[in-house]
């Protein structure tokens, strides 16, 4: 009997994370028929149906496809999705969890509409770690869609973590752009395809679980995608509620200039022994308006996370994000003078 959904897996060297995730797929409640399609991306810890350390009944609805060299994680999803029976597409990443009713709650919105073509879940807000950063991460990106988006908007990023769309549709555009080889903003550029005839929606009841990176790794993928949507957006000349809306912009620019003339406004008084001159306080009197800003702008955040985890908690997300606003930051400007140039 044909699949209803063909769930999508790209598998690169974390046997672990695979098999948690596969253990997860295999307690769905009252899903549709699916089957499971891993993509073995050139891993040299390669992956079979008979050493993957799972159930027997849960093994007999896996494929794995192999490629020979590591492609990256566009062209393994195209390869899964090329070979994909179901009318339906679900793109997972391989270090995520589903719930037992994530598979269900998808099926749901496609039979409950039929005009329905793409839709995103999100990663709930909650980590098993008991560090900050990780679980700042977490909060950031549940604030960003559920407290911070535009409710009304038309379309949203199509995000692998957990994504599903119609086979015919995603055959149609051509899948993921192969160009990109690494994950980087290849769900950005697909979305903005799929836009152009129509909506992808918002799903907050398709959930994943999703355990994040510490800081640097984190930090180096926003300054990668950062760089690369330059690219996106110098066809397009536009901002958009997928990548950056034009507050999201502000919001670098006024964090980057928080540390900027924060540190030139020490600077300046250190430098006068203590006196408030003139240019001292023109620099400050700049600095107090540009913090009162991005303040405002991070205000959502900012007041969510106090609300969670409590003052504190809430400081040093403020400065953290701070930090993180200029890896952003560099990204897009070396992005711009690079690509602004092609």
């Amino acid at each position: 009997m044909k699949p209803y959904l063909s769930v999508i897996i790209p598998y690169f060297n974390a046997p672990e994370k695979l098999t948690r995730l596969l253990e997860t797929i295999g307690k769905s409640k009252k899903a549709p028929l699916y089957e499971v399609i891993v993509v073995n991306d050139g891993s040299f810890l390669p992956i079979t149906i008979h050493n993957l350390h799972i159930s027997g009944a849960l093994k007999k609805n896996i494929r794995v496809v192999h490629l020979k060299t590591n492609k990256g994680p566009a062209v393994a999803r195209n390869r899964g999705a090329a070979v994909a029976r179901g009318e339906f597409i679900v793109f997972l990443d391989g270090d995520v969890e589903v719930f037992p009713d994530t598979l269900s709650e998808i099926a749901k919105i496609f039979i409950d509409d039929p005009d329905v073509v793409a839709l995103t879940g999100v990663w709930v807000k909650e980590q098993k770690s008991k560090e900050f950063f990780p679980n700042f991460k977490a909060l950031r990106d549940w604030s960003y869609w559920i407290n911070e988006r535009d409710k009304s908007g038309y379309y949203f990023l199509f995000s692998t973590r957990i994504a599903a769309i119609k086979k015919a549709v995603f055959d149609r555009l051509g899948g993921f752009d192969q160009a990109y080889p690494a994950p980087l903003v290849e769900d950005i550029e697909l979305t903005y395809r799929i836009a152009r005839r129509y909506a992808i929606i918002f799903a907050p009841k398709v959930r994943v679980r999703h355990e994040f990176e510490g800081f640097f790794p984190i930090a180096k993928k926003y300054f990668l995608r950062a760089y690369y949507w330059t690219k996106l957006y110098a066809r397009r000349k536009r901002f958009d509620p997928v990548a950056t809306t034009l507050q999201e912009a502000l919001t670098t620019l006024s964090g980057v200039g928080v540390l900027a003339f924060g540190s030139v406004s020490v600077v300046a008084i250190i430098s006068t022994l203590g006196q408030f001159t003139l240019p001292v306080q023109i620099v400050g009197s700049l600095f107090i308006a540009i913090l009162v800003l991005h303040l405002f702008l991070t205000s959502k955040f900012l007041l969510f996370v106090y609300h969670e985890r409590g003052l504190v908690f809430a400081m040093r997300s403020f400065v953290t994000g701070l930090v993180l606003y200029c890896f952003i930051f560099a990204g897009a400007f070396l992005g711009r003078i690079i690509h602004g140039r092609s």
